[in-house]
């Protein structure tokens, strides 16, 4: 079969260029319930953390093993690729019924803890129908939090969350051509929830936005707003000290921010659980008048969970 034939110089470049996409591992969900345990001790929303460390725990229990679902197409997937599109588009496979299955596997494994409030939001998960979850799934990864009741949302994040980074894991992703200024995921099309800025080997000192939906990790310069694309005098902030490793970019243009965590300073850091342990930096930045652009699930707007 005929093909390119490279010379020793571009081999060594296409050896050392680093990966445009990192899946996530197979064990995220426990990595991100261990990393809320510990972050929890000694810290003012220990119960929150907590208690989202366990959500996290049943996410990691059906992930391991998943109920019986529709498999993926995979004619729309191979031609998501060709052009360039999220072959995991949440917009759209949200209004189907694929996910459904794993969100009553969720709710099945996770133990619901002696709080009135969190029984009452999973018993309205249990409680709905698929027409009302799926509209409630839509507002959620739309942006349009008015549209269902706030204490759902850390649960029925976590339960996308779960759906989307099954439904990555399993797809073969070989032909994704890599694109710049790539400000939202190309597997699923989510905004991202954090940047990360990598510490080891060739990753070194390189930025990955994280999807706030399925996980992926995307390559993005840096110094370069990852909301309107600005690259005038962006600002970090952060308070020193701060064990989670953890600066906000903060864009004067948008006036809106990312928070980054820098694995040099945080080695064992993990990107939700660190954005849900430093809220206190969001306080500040909102009293700043910043807006914060990166949605994570597991957090409801103007409150905990």
């Amino acid at each position: 079969m005929a093909g390119t034939i490279l010379e020793p110089g571009q081999i060594e470049a296409a050896a050392s260029k680093p990966p445009f996409i990192n899946l996530p591992p197979s064990d995220l969900f426990a990595l991100r319930s261990e990393r809320l345990h510990r972050l929890a001790d000694d810290h003012p929303l220990a119960a929150y953390l907590r208690l989202l460390a366990d959500v996290c725990k049943a996410q990691q229990q059906v992930l391991d093993n998943p109920p019986p679902t529709a498999p993926l197409d995979e004619r729309r997937t191979r031609e998501s690729l060709r052009h360039d599109l999220p072959p995991l588009a949440a917009d759209t496979l949200v209004r189907d019924d694929a996910w459904l299955p794993l969100l009553d596997a969720w709710l099945e494994a996770y133990v619901v803890p002696d709080n009135p409030a969190v029984a009452a939001a999973i018993n309205q998960l249990r409680e709905a129908d698929s027409g009302q979850r799926k509209a409630w799934a839509v507002a959620l990864v739309s942006g349009q939090y008015d549209s269902l009741p706030p204490a759902l949302v850390p649960f029925l994040g976590a339960t996308l969350q779960l759906a989307w980074s099954h439904r990555l894991l399993q797809l073969d992703l070989s032909a994704m051509r890599e694109r710049e200024d790539q400000t939202h995921c190309p597997c699923c099309g989510a905004p991202p929830m954090a940047g990360i800025i990598r510490h080891r080997a060739q990753l070194n000192g390189l930025r990955y936005l994280v999807c706030s939906l399925c996980a992926c990790e995307w390559h993005y310069v840096r110094l370069k707003c990852s909301h309107c694309r600005s690259t005038k005098k962006l600002d970090y902030l952060h308070f020193e000290g701060s064990p989670q490793g953890v600066k906000a970019e903060v864009c004067p243009d948008c006036n809106g921010y990312l928070k980054q965590l820098y694995l040099e300073l945080a080695p064992d850091g993990e990107s939700l659980s660190a954005d849900l342990a430093t809220l206190d930096l969001d306080l500040l930045l909102a009293e700043q008048g910043y807006n914060r652009q990166a949605p994570n699930l597991l957090l409801a707007p103007g409150g905990d969970a």
